[in-house]
C-alpha cells in the first residue's frame, strides 16, 4: 500500500517539511519532505499527540 502523504500546514513553499500519512489501524507514518520514500518513522496517534503537545508547550514557554 502506498501511503497518502500530507504536508504540514506550517510548511512554507520550498521549505523542508514534515509529511504525515495514516497507516494501518492505530499507526501514523512521518517523514521529512526531501525524500518521503526513504526514512519513515511509525508511531501511534497517542504518541504523536504527546509529542505535539510537548513541542507546543515549549514554544509557548519560549515566547514568554
Amino acid at each position: 500500500m502506498n501511503p497518502r502523504w500530507q504536508k504540514s500546514s506550517y510548511c512554507s513553499e520550498g521549505a523542508s517539511c514534515v509529511h504525515v500519512a495514516a497507516a494501518a489501524a492505530e499507526a501514523i507514518h512521518l517523514t521529512e519532505s526531501s525524500d518521503p520514500t526513504e526514512a519513515i518513522l511509525e508511531t501511534t496517534p497517542t504518541a504523536l499527540s504527546a509529542l505535539l503537545h510537548t513541542l507546543k508547550h515549549k514554544e509557548e514557554t519560549r515566547r514568554g
